[in-house]
């Protein structure tokens, strides 16, 4: 979703970083062999999440919605060198494919891969993140925030990312819309939780930092 005039978003995306070339790869075969490729986080995004992931220098990060690898590729540009990214998805016909890409990486021994129910497996992590990006399914943010609240560090950064819905979270919400329903509780719990900071940026789809206290 584009909530700017197309020209204005070319403008800013003409002067931003430019994408990688392996992210480039990445997307080309995403759109080429993979169900609704545009799930990617796409290049401006992925550059926003890049440099935030720098400017944090996280040691642990978490992120919840593999896809294709591409957000993990980018957050991982920010790792300290002996740094690890869990990374959760349910779809195991994309777990080979995600591989791949990580291994043309510089970072491909320091991304871990976990199939599965993120309900059962962040339970099962021995350990604290410095940030986390959450990308999955939407009626699930709620549980994710408080399975992962009292893994983050002090300090530590959750991103939270298709916060503005395609608009839908200033619209009358159909009873059945449980994805918005759950975007829009998602949202009022991040801003009312005193644990935590936030700001919505209005980036794509809407991209929400958080920070714990």
């Amino acid at each position: 979703m584009y909530f700017l005039p197309e020209k204005l978003d070319d403008y800013i995306v003409f002067h931003s970083e430019e994408e990688p070339e392996l992210l480039q790869q990445l997307t080309r075969e995403t759109y080429q062999k993979i169900l609704q490729p545009i799930m990617l986080s796409g290049p401006y995004q992925g550059r926003v999440l890049s440099m935030i992931s720098k400017l944090i220098r996280p040691k642990t990060i978490l992120e919840l919605g593999t896809f294709t690898g591409y957000a993990t590729l980018c957050l991982a540009e920010g790792l300290q060198d002996e740094g690890e990214i869990d990374t959760i998805d349910v779809n195991e016909e994309l777990v080979d494919f995600q591989r791949k890409y990580f291994n043309k990486s510089n970072y491909g021994k320091q991304i871990f891969q976990h199939l599965g129910s993120a309900l059962d497996i962040i339970p099962t992590l021995d350990k604290t993140f410095d940030l986390v990006f959450i990308d999955a399914d939407k009626p699930n943010y709620v549980n994710y925030f408080n399975l992962i609240i009292d893994k983050l560090n002090s300090g530590g950064i959750i991103l939270s990312d298709n916060v503005l819905w395609h608009g839908k979270v200033i619209e009358p919400i159909n009873e059945k819309d449980n994805s918005t329903k759950a975007v829009v509780e998602f949202n009022t719990l991040l801003k009312n939780d005193k644990r935590i900071e936030t700001v919505l940026l209005p980036i794509r789809d809407g991209l929400t930092i958080s920070r714990k206290i």
